[in-house]
Order: structure tokens, then C-alpha cells, then sequence
């Protein structure tokens, strides 16, 4: 039998019967030296065949008063490795730190029963996607794509990016979903919040404010480590899913639960 592309089995994973239901209902050891983890941490052996500062070893998401922090833990130094520059938004490459949920995507201001809402920290050196922000402090908000930043996105199983993948869901022309108010102006379901990611060692973890964070308790969680293209014609679909790195729970069931 031959064995599915990692896009293939993580959208396989994503369409199990336990996720379709939380959308339904929604429409390792710690690296030596650094924090430990909460006991309820997602957690992944080391795999010395995987690039070491995607190779998850946990993830965990926990919520103190109103802010939620999205953390992973990698065996080797987070961040460290970014993709290279293709010199065109057409088939540019990202990488991105993900923290899949079975939270409702209007939960961010997104249309609602859209797909699977997922907090990333990515890095993409052809484009800017954060026209709200200045990441590097230059006075130009429009070349920092390179550098780690934060998105909400809207996952679905996308065909026209290849058999089983995934991709961040369309705007088709002529619709107007509802979209968060730091929405970029992209043709897709995708949000610059201006979160920063914050990196330490082995460790990337994104502090993220919420009006009513309690609401978001026995919410489910996973993480990933990916890579995503723009589609060479940069539309329909825009952003695809190309490569899983590692998916700490093994097979994206979203065992984490926020407590």
C-alpha cells in the first residue's frame, strides 16, 4: 500500500470523525534547561530525522485571567530556520509554528462553521502580510515578512491544492464573509493580529488577549510545524499546505484541552 504524503495525512487526520464533530459542534520529555511543561502539555518524542527546530516535543496551551498562551517546545532552537527567498509572491514559501484548535472561527471575528481555526507564527521572506505593523521598527510596515509574526487562519481540505492537502480557505469573488478587523486585505480567511511571537532557545510561544477567555475552557488544541506555498497563480487557492514537519499529538487528534 502506498504510504500518503504528509499533506495528504494531515488532512486525513483533520476530517477524522473527532474533529468533524468539534467543528460540527462549533460549525516528549521537556529540552533540558527551559521551562517544564504542565502535566497536561501535547506531548512528542525527539526525531533526530526531522529538522531539530521543527521537531516538536510539546505543546500547550493554558490561560492565565485573560490571556491565552500558545506554546511549543522543539528540539533544537525555535525560529532558526526560515525559508528562502524565491524573489515573487507566485510559489513563495512560508513556515509556520501552528496550534490547530476546535474553536469556531467566529470566535476571532471570522464567518462561523468556516473550517478549522489555527493560531501560526510564520516566516516568509517574498511578502509582508501584516500592513498594520512594523516588526522590524524601520518605519516601513511593509518588509518584515521575513520575520516571525502571528496569523489566525481558516484551514480546510483543498483539493486544487493537491489530493488530500489543505489549504487557508478562499474568498471567493463577489462574497464578503465576515472577517476580524486586522484582516490584510487577502483574498483568504487569514488574520494579522500583531501578536509577537516570542522565542527562547527550544521555545516560541504567542501571548494572545481575549474578552472573554473563559469562555474558550475545554476548547482542543494540537500543534504542528509546516510549510506553505502561494499557488503560482496566487488565487484559488491562494495559500496551500505543502509539507508536515511534525504534528506533536502524532495524528492531529487535538488531545490538549484548555483548561
Amino acid at each position: 500500500m502506498k504510504t500518503p504524503s504528509p499533506a495528504t495525512a494531515l488532512a486525513l487526520a483533520m476530517i477524522s470523525p473527532a474533529l468533524l464533530a468539534a467543528c460540527s459542534a462549533s460549525a516528549g520529555s521537556d529540552h533540558a534547561g527551559h521551562a517544564t511543561h504542565q502535566a497536561d502539555a501535547v506531548r512528542s518524542p525527539a526525531d533526530s530525522g526531522k529538522t531539530a527546530s521543527f521537531d516538536i516535543l510539546a505543546a500547550h496551551v493554558h490561560r492565565d485571567g485573560r490571556t491565552v498562551t500558545f506554546h511549543m517546545t522543539t528540539n533544537g532552537t525555535a525560529g532558526a530556520d526560515k525559508p528562502a527567498a524565491v524573489g515573487a509572491l507566485a510559489g513563495a514559501p512560508v513556515h509556520a509554528y501552528v496550534w490547530p484548535t476546535s474553536l469556531d472561527p467566529m470566535t476571532v471575528g471570522f464567518e462561523g462553521g468556516t473550517g478549522i481555526l489555527a493560531l501560526a507564527a510564520t516566516s516568509h521572506p517574498d511578502f509582508d502580510d501584516t500592513p498594520l505593523f512594523d516588526e522590524d521598527g524601520d518605519g516601513d510596515p511593509a518588509n518584515d515578512g521575513t520575520r516571525w509574526h502571528s496569523h489566525w487562519v481558516v484551514l480546510t481540505p483543498t483539493e486544487t491544492c493537491g489530493p488530500g492537502a489543505l489549504g487557508v480557505r478562499d474568498i471567493p469573488d463577489g462574497e464578503t464573509p465576515a472577517m476580524p478587523a486586522t484582516w490584510p486585505g487577502l483574498p483568504i480567511f487569514i488574520d494579522s493580529p500583531g501578536y509577537t511571537p516570542l522565542f527562547d532557545g527550544p521555545e516560541i510561544k504567542v501571548n494572545v488577549p481575549f474578552a472573554k477567555a473563559e469562555s474558550l475552557a475545554g476548547a482542543s488544541y494540537d500543534g504542528v510545524t509546516s510549510a506553505l506555498r502561494v499557488n503560482a497563480n496566487v488565487h484559488a487557492p491562494l495559500l496551500c499546505v505543502t509539507d508536515i514537519f511534525d504534528v506533536a499529538s502524532g495524528d492531529l487528534s487535538l488531545p490538549g484541552k484548555i483548561k
